[in-house]
C-alpha cells in the first residue's frame, strides 16, 4: 500500500481507537490520562525500533565471530569488542533517561548477548566436562551442562530465526558450532537406555539411579512441550526436538521384553526332546519374576502418569503372544503340541502365573486376551489328532509285533497275581492309553472325549488284527505240532487278555467318560467285545483241537472189538484230558468254564459218533450186555472227571453224559419187542436224532432185521415230539457213514 494509504488507515484506526475511549461522558474527565498512555506507547516502540536496528547487525557479527578459524583467543576478542559497541551504542542513543535505558536492556534481551558471549566462550570446556560426567555415572549433573548448552544454541537460534528466518547460512553456522552437543546428548541417551534395558535389575541394586534417569526423562519431556507450545506461537522449533524420550523408554522396554522371552529357549528338539517343556517353563518362571518385581518395586520408582506395570503386563503379553504363535507355526511332534497348548489353555491364567496371588488385583486372569486365537488353537487341535492317529496306529503295531515274539519262546508267559498266563499287550496298549488321555485332559474335556473317542476307535481295528494273528498263530502250529514249544501256554494267554481288555475297556471309559456320552459308544463297546469273545472262543477251540488230536488214537479204539475185549483207551482219555486242564486251570473263569463245558460235550460227541460209525456189531445179547455196561461204567468216568473240572463253576455236567446211558439202555435191551419202546424214549429226550442215527444204533445192536429197523423208524417219524427246553442239540453235528449201510428210506 502507498504511504496515503497507510496514513488513512492509521487514522481510521485512531478514530476508533479515541471512539472506544470516550463512550460515556465520565470518560471526557480522564482524556489526558488517555493521552499520556498512549505517549508512552509510542515512545516504547520507537525505542524498540532503534535497538531492534543496533542488535541486529551485531548478532550477524557474533555469528560470523564464531565461524572464525584461529586460536580461541582471536574469536574472545570478536565478541568482546562486539558486545562493547552493541552496549555502548544503546547506551548513548537512549541516554537521557536512565530508567528507560534499563528497561529496554531486559525487554529486548539485550542480557542474552553478554550469557551467549560466556556460554560460547566456554563451549569446548562444558562438553568435556559433560562428557567426563557421563562416563562416570553422573547422570543427572551431565544432563544438567546438557540442558545449559542446549538452551544456549536454541536461544541464538531462536534470535536468529526472529532476525531472518531465511538465513540458513548462519542458522547452520550456529548448529555447527554446537556439533559436539549433540554427541553428548545420544551418549547420555545410550546409558539411560542401558539403564532402562537392565531396570528389573537396577531397581533392586541401584533404585537411585533408575530415578536418576526418569527425572531426566522427565525434564526432556517438559521441555518437549516448552518447544511445541513455541513452535505453534512461532513457527521455530529447535533441530533434534521433540526428542520423544518418554516413548523411547517405553520402546526399548518393549524390545527387552520381547528379547527376553525369545533369548529363554536354551535348547533344541536335537539337542533335547523336552525342549519346548523347558522353553515354557523357564518363560512362566522369568515373567512371574519379572511381573512381581516390577509390581512391588518399579511401580515406585515411576511417576503415576507412566502406569508402569500395566505397560509392562501388556507388553509381555504381547510379547508372549508373539511368541506362541511363533511356536505355533513350527512343525510341532503331537507332545510337544500338547505342551504348547496346555501352556496356553491352562498354565498361562493358573495361580502358577498370571493368576499368582501376588499380582493380584493389578492382574485379572479374566480381562487377558487369548495368548493364541481360537483359529489356530483349532489347527493345532487337528494337527495333533491327526499325529496321535497317525502314532496310535504305529504304537499298536509295534506292540502286537512285540507281543508275537513272545509267542514263540521257550519259557512260558509270566502268570499275574492270580496265577493266569497273560502277556504284556493289554498293560501296554492301555497304558499308552492312559497316558495320551491324561495328556488331553491337561487341555480340556472336549479334547479328552475325542482322544478316547479315538484311542477306542483304534483298538477296533486293533482287535481284529489281533483275532488273524492269533488264527495265523494256530495254523503255523499245526503245521508242526512240536513248535512252538510252549503254544498251549501262550494261546491260554491270549485267551486271558481277551479278559483283561475287556476289564481294560470298560475302567476307561468309566474313568473317562461322561456318562451322557456313553450312547455314543455303545456299538463300538459291543463290537469290541464280539470281536474279543471270538478270539478267545477260538483259541479255546483250538485248544480243545490240540487235546483231541492227542485223544484221536484213543477215540479210535472206542467201540471196536479191542474196546470190548477191555481196552484202557476211556481210562487215558480221562488222564490226558485231565492233563491238559492243569494247564488249562490257568485260563481265567469266564472262558475256563465255557472251555471245560465243551470240553465235555466234545467227549459225548466224539463217544457218540465212535457209536454211530459201527465199528462193531454185537453177536449176542451177552456182548450187548458186555458192552452197554462198558458204556455206562465209561459214562460214569466221564462224568466224575467233567465234575471234578467244573468244581466250583455251578455248571450242572451230568445231563451229557446222560445220553450215553440213554443210548447203552436201547443196546443192552435184552427183549426185542420193547425195542420201539426204548427207541422212541431215546428219540423224545432227543428229538435231534435222525433216521441214519436209529439205523446206526440198531445195527451196532446187531439182532434187528432190515424190515425192523424201517418198521421202527416209520413208526418214530408218526409219532409226537417232546423235547427238553432246556436241551442242546448234540446229533446233528454227528454225521453217519454211508458208504457201507445204504440209507433207509421210508
Amino acid at each position: 500500500p502507498t504511504m496515503e494509504e497507510t496514513d488513512r488507515e492509521a487514522v481510521a484506526t485512531a478514530v476508533q481507537r479515541v471512539a472506544g475511549m470516550l463512550q460515556r461522558p465520565d470518560q471526557l474527565d480522564k482524556v489526558e490520562q488517555y493521552r499520556r498512555r498512549e505517549a508512552r506507547k509510542k515512545a516504547s516502540v520507537e525505542a524498540r525500533l532503534k535497538v531492534q536496528s543496533l542488535i541486529n547487525p551485531s548478532c550477524s557479527v557474533i555469528l560470523r565471530t564464531l565461524n572464525l578459524g584461529g586460536n580461541e583467543e582471536l574469536r574472545k576478542n570478536h565478541l568482546l569488542i562486539t558486545l562493547r559497541e552493541v552496549a555502548g551504542n544503546l547506551f548513548f542513543s537512549l541516554f537521557p533517561g536512565a530508567f528507560i535505558v534499563l528497561y529496554l536492556f531486559f525487554a529486548f534481551r539485550l542480557w542474552c548477548f553478554t550469557v551467549l558471549f560466556a556460554l560460547c566462550l566456554s563451549v569446548p570446556e562444558i562438553v568435556r566436562e559433560t562428557q567426563d560426567l557421563i562416563e562416570r555415572g553422573e547422570l543427572l549433573q551431565a544432563h544438567r551442562k546438557l540442558m545449559d548448552l542446549e538452551c544456549s544454541r536454541d536461544n541464538l537460534m531462536y534470535e536468529q530465526y526472529r532476525m531472518d528466518s531465511k538465513n540458513t547460512h548462519d542458522m547452520n553456522l550456529i548448529h555447527t558450532y554446537f556439533g559436539d552437543m549433540q554427541k553428548l546428548s545420544e551418549e547420555l541417551a545410550k546409558q539411560l537406555w542401558m539403564v532402562v534395558q537392565r531396570s528389573l535389575v537396577t531397581v533392586r541394586r541401584d533404585p537411585t539411579l533408575l530415578v536418576s534417569v526418569v527425572r531426566i526423562i522427565e525434564r526432556e519431556e517438559k521441555i518437549d512441550r516448552r518447544m511445541l507450545d513455541r513452535k505453534k506461537q512461532t513457527g521455530f522449533i529447535p533441530p533434534g526436538r521433540p526428542k520423544k524420550w518418554k516413548e523411547k523408554m517405553f520402546n526399548i522396554l518393549e524390545r527387552t521384553v520381547s528379547t527376553r522371552i525369545e533369548g529363554t529357549q536354551a535348547d533344541t528338539r536335537e539337542s533335547d526332546k523336552m525342549w519346548l517343556v523347558r522353553h515354557l517353563e523357564i518363560i512362566r518362571k522369568y515373567v512371574l519374576d519379572d511381573l512381581l518385581v516390577a509390581k512391588t518395586l518399579l511401580d515406585q520408582r515411576f511417576p503415576p502418569h507412566y502406569d508402569i506395570f500395566n505397560k509392562l503386563l501388556n507388553m509381555y503379553h504381547q510379547a508372549l503372544s508373539t511368541r506362541m504363535q511363533e511356536l505355533a507355526a513350527e512343525d510341532l511332534e503331537a507332545n510337544e503340541i500338547v505342551s504348547l497348548l496346555t501352556w496356553v489353555l491352562n498354565t498361562y491364567k493358573s495361580a502358577e502365573m498370571m493368576g499368582n496371588s501376588e499380582l493380584s488385583p493389578e492382574v485379572d486372569v479374566n480381562s487377558l486376551d487369548p495368548l493364541i486365537s481360537q483359529n489356530v488353537v483349532d489347527q493345532l487341535l487337528s494337527k495333533y489328532m491327526s499325529t496321535l492317529t497317525s502314532n496310535i496306529i504305529g504304537w499298536l503295531r509295534k506292540a502286537l509285533e512285540t507281543d508275537k515274539k513272545d509267542w514263540i519262546k521257550e519259557t512260558e508267559p509270566e502268570a499275574d497275581q492270580d496265577g493266569y498266563y497273560q502277556t504284556t499287550l493289554p498293560a501296554i496298549v492301555f497304558q499308552m492309553f492312559e497316558q495320551n488321555l491324561q495328556v488331553a485332559a491337561q487341555i480340556n474335556e472336549d479334547l479328552k472325549t475325542k482322544v478316547l473317542l479315538l484311542c477306542l476307535q483304534q483298538m477296533n481295528s486293533f482287535l481284529t488284527r489281533y483275532k488273524d494273528e492269533a488264527q495265523l498263530y494256530k495254523e503255523e502250529h499245526l503245521k508242526n505240532r512240536q513248535y512252538p514249544q510252549c503254544y498251549v501256554q501262550y494261546m491260554i494267554a491270549v485267551i486271558n487278555n481277551c479278559q483283561t481288555f475287556k476289564e481294560s475297556i470298560i475302567s476307561l471309559k468309566r474313568k473317562y467318560l461322561k456318562m451322557e456320552m456313553e450312547d455314543t459308544l455303545s456299538s463300538s463297546h459291543t463290537n469290541m467285545d464280539a470281536t474279543l469273545d471270538i478270539i478267545a472262543k477260538e483259541g479255546c477251540s483250538s485248544l480243545l483241537d490240540e487235546v483231541f488230536m492227542d485223544l484221536e488214537p484213543h477215540l479210535n479204539e472206542l467201540m471196536t472189538k479191542k474196546w470190548l475185549m477191555g481196552s484202557n483207551a476211556v481210562g487215558t482219555i480221562c488222564v490226558t484230558v485231565e492233563d491238559y486242564f492243569n494247564d488249562f486251570a490257568k485260563i481265567k473263569k469266564p472262558y475256563k468254564k465255557t472251555m471245560t463245558v465243551e470240553a465235555h460235550r466234545r467227549v459225548v460227541v466224539e463217544y457218540i459218533r465212535a457209536i454211530m460209525l459201527k465199528r462193531i456189531s454185537f453177536k449176542n445179547a451177552e456182548e450187548r450186555k458186555e458192552g452197554a455196561e462198558r458204556m455206562i461204567k465209561e459214562a460214569e468216568q466221564f462224568r466224575f472227571l467233567f465234575k471234578k473240572l467244573a468244581a466250583g463253576s455251578g455248571e450242572d455236567t451230568e445231563g451229557l453224559c446222560d445220553i450215553i446211558e440213554a443210548i447203552a439202555e436201547v443196546i443192552k435191551l435184552t427183549d426185542p419187542s420193547l425195542l420201539y419202546l426204548e427207541v422212541s424214549t431215546l428219540v423224545s429226550k432227543y428229538p435231534d436224532i435222525r433216521d441214519d442215527h436209529i439205523a446206526a444204533l440198531l445195527t451196532v445192536r446187531g439182532d434187528a432185521s432190515r424190515d425192523m429197523k424201517q418198521t421202527i423208524i416209520e413208526t418214530l417219524d408218526q409219532g409226537p415230539s417232546q423235547p427238553n427246553p432246556n436241551y442242546v442239540p448234540i446229533f446233528k453235528e454227528i454225521t453217519v457213514p454211508t458208504l457201507t449201510v445204504p440209507k433207509l428210506l421210508k
